[in-house]
């Protein structure tokens, strides 16, 4: 008894010794205030906006940019709305609106929205009511410059009214996959089945063809539609197809008979099979002439399939290389298919395939490519968190993106393909990370900046407003509206929109020739891992090749060798330096790279305790982690002429209460609101002529009545003192 009282004892004071650990640690953060307030303010990007949205006509692909029809080029700065949400009332739509125009948003991704939007009955008929809220959001978007795009397919849940066009209506309606919300869908199978392929292609034309009566135009003929997108999170080779398949055997014959009589046209006979297979990638009893031969279209089995290969030194099987191949031409025939029924009602946007993963090697290549055949490439990918999608205690992944260059979400642009646009059309960096804060400014920066990536959706923004904790009110971590994520956006949009950072030169270019692909050839030596949404992709070149300049793959018509250029020059140590001689990047202690254009000066990650020169201005940053930006807030002018700068200044924010384990590893406790802000102590010191005035914003972009002092063109700005993120300097006319 005495030694079990000696135990809780001591599981009583440790406890209480990390308790009162976190305690001092946040015992001088300040309280975030990001009241519902969206009157005028400094940090209101709305003027920044270009009204109403289509004014240069639609949106086109110019090689490996966006570009109008008038021949002006743009970039899209946007946000995920999903589910129900456009179906709001107008009400609503007023204040969503003036929302994502005050932080700088010009283009909302439109996602999985059409479950709840049909009659009922049938899959494909949309509902008028519904529609005509949808409607009015849109020309409100439309009128303040937010362009809009659809991500309208995650799954086509099939309903009564599709039974006689389907082949076995029961058993789509009854299939259930790990994800409660696909079950019942088209998802997977679609990408083969023509029946299944029909109710998606009428869904989205008749979308299509719907009228829109504020703006008098069917959506076919709606510049403010910047993208379709086919389908979410789906191709022919994601694995969760073969769990459908043993749920749907119609749908499974239906497979085998095709890829059988693909074989049939290619080999002629059972025996030329056999030889070409070396007796190899049959199972028992599958023959042409009982057209039941199995394509196994699970990307694992092929990536497997391909690093043996490359273990082995030798090229891909036969058999590996037919399933790939017919099963990449099926998701090209429907894709195809999709986009002339598409075009055929008139729209003259972009259109994107879909913007999921297949693996690693053979089928990552081939999934790319149908992909590029298709329109623009997108992808997704999610970093930090723990496990399942809400905050709850437990061990999680507290690694910093700026620690390692291409690491996390700025890897995901390994898929850039050199003469298509590349968009990032779901992405977070995941709490209870506490480094979130980086993620944005990645994005912004390196990715739209020096990659020259065309387009960022952000992972998801579910309120007009901040969340009173880091995460939503019902505990999801995809969380837009926390201050680590929103408070930096007028920066980051001011930046992009200001085309402030200059498109890298290309440093790295991976040549893939797809005919050698498909003849077994591996000398395509990159792996994509991936956990759930997260995905990790590591090149056969250093990855600090992404911060000198741009990395891209080109599908060639030939043979041809990589093309990689010798870096020594762009790498100093430890700290890797832009082609453009705007960034740097160092991994030296923790990481931390800094911005240096005409309009923007910034620091983002572990600060150094020297001063950092940016050109004219130098910043002296004291705190273990900071985002520290100052922003020309004069669309013309640079910091050294512009009459209005802002400082923008973030580091960790905790929700009140909540405690970690002494190695930053396992969330011990969520906490409750509200939320709590890491004050960072920075000098900023100018080198202009006149003397600014100072004046503290609040948590919204509101002047305050309190000023700070310039001291030989140097300001102190002490979060401690002033418990803010945002300040603004001003020079008199």
């Amino acid at each position: 008894m005495k030694n079990l009282t000696a135990a809780r004892y001591g599981i009583l004071l440790l406890y209480l010794s990390v308790f009162s650990a976190f305690s001092q640690e946040t015992a001088n953060w300040f309280p975030f205030n990001g009241e519902d307030d969206l009157s005028p303010s400094v940090i209101d990007m709305s003027h920044w906006l270009d009204k109403p949205a289509g004014k240069h006509g639609f949106v086109q692909m110019d090689k490996d940019r966006f570009v109008f029809e008038d021949g002006t080029p743009v970039s899209f700065w946007g946000t995920n709305m999903a589910s129900e949400l456009p179906f709001m009332s107008s009400r609503e739509a007023d204040t969503w609106v003036k929302f994502l125009s005050k932080y700088g948003f010009n283009a909302v991704r439109f996602h999985k929205f059409t479950w709840e939007a049909t009659d009922g009955t049938n899959s494909t008929v949309i509902i008028p009511s519904a529609w005509e809220k949808f409607d009015y959001l849109c020309n409100a978007l439309r009128n303040a410059g937010i362009y809009y795009g659809w991500s309208h397919i995650y799954g086509h849940r099939v309903l009564p009214g599709d039974s006689s066009r389907l082949l076995a209506y029961r058993e789509i309606a009854s299939t259930r996959f790990p994800w409660s919300h696909l079950n019942g869908t088209t998802s997977a199978l679609v990408n083969f089945a023509e029946d299944l392929q029909n109710l998606n292609i009428e869904l989205t034309v008749n979308m299509l063809n719907h009228v829109n009566p504020h703006t008098g135009l069917r959506y076919a003929m709606d510049p403010a539609l910047n993208f379709i997108e086919l389908q979410n999170e789906d191709n022919i080779f994601w694995s969760a197809i073969e769990e459908s398949l043993k749920q749907a055997p119609t749908y499974r014959k239906l497979l085998c008979r095709k890829f059988s009589r693909w074989l049939r046209a290619k080999y002629g006979t059972q025996e030329n099979l056999l030889k070409a297979w070396n007796n190899e990638g049959l199972g028992e009893g599958e023959t042409l002439d009982g057209e039941n031969i199995y394509p196994q279209p699970n990307h694992g089995l092929f990536s497997w399939e391909y690093e043996q290969a490359v273990k082995e030194n030798r090229p891909v099987k036969q058999h590996v290389l037919d399933k790939a191949e017919f099963l990449y031409q099926e998701q090209v025939k429907y894709y195809q298919r999709f986009v002339t029924a598409i075009r055929n009602t008139g729209y003259r946007g972009p259109i994107v395939g879909s913007c999921w993963q297949a693996g690693t090697g053979l089928t990552h290549l081939l999934n790319l490519h149908a992909d590029y055949l298709t329109g623009y490439i997108d992808r997704h990918n999610y970093f930090g968190g723990g496990e399942g999608h809400t905050l709850k205690p437990g061990k999680f992944s507290n690694a910093a993106m700026v620690s390692a260059i291409g690491s996390g979400l700025f890897g995901t642009g390994l898929q850039q393909v050199s003469d298509r646009p590349f968009a990032l059309s779901e992405w977070m960096s995941l709490i209870p990370n506490e480094w979130t804060a980086e993620s944005a400014p990645i994005i912004a920066v390196y990715g739209m900046g020096l990659q020259g990536w065309d387009a960022s959706y952000v992972f998801a923004t579910d309120y007009p407003r901040y969340t009173s904790t880091i995460q939503t009110p019902w505990g999801g971590i995809y969380n837009a509206t926390s201050p680590t994520q929103l408070a930096l956006y007028p920066a980051l949009a001011n930046m992009i929109y200001r085309r402030d950072v200059a498109e890298g030169q290309t440093v790295v270019n991976r040549n893939v020739y797809l005919p050698d692909v498909l003849k077994g050839n591996t000398s395509f030596r990159e792996t994509v891992t991936q956990d759930w949404d997260r995905k990790k992709i590591e090149g056969s070149f250093p990855l600090q090749a992404m911060a000198a300049g741009k990395v891209t793959i080109t599908f060639t018509d030939q043979p041809k060798p990589d093309e990689i250029m010798d870096l020594s020059r762009y790498m100093r140590s430890g700290n890797v330096y832009s082609t453009t001689g705007q960034l740097m990047w160092s991994e030296q202690g923790r990481g931390y790279f800094t911005v240096n254009t005409p309009g923007t000066r910034a620091l983002v990650g572990f600060p150094p305790a020297k001063a950092i020169q940016l050109g004219d201005v130098t910043l002296q940053i004291s705190g273990e982690f900071a985002v520290v930006f100052l922003s020309s807030l004069d669309p013309g002018k640079d910091i050294a002429h512009a009459g209005k700068l802002l400082l923008t200044v973030m580091a960790r924010a905790r929700n009140t209460g909540m405690e970690y384990n002494a190695a930053h590893t396992e969330l011990l406790s969520t906490g409750t609101s509200p939320i709590l802000i890491e004050p960072v102590k920075v000098t900023v010191t100018l080198n202009r002529k006149e003397k600014p005035v100072v004046t503290v914003l609040d948590h919204v972009g509101r002047k305050t009545t309190r000023t700070i002092p310039v001291k030989k063109n140097s300001i102190s700005f002490n979060g401690t003192i002033y418990q803010t993120i945002y300040y603004l300097i001003e020079y008199e006319p």
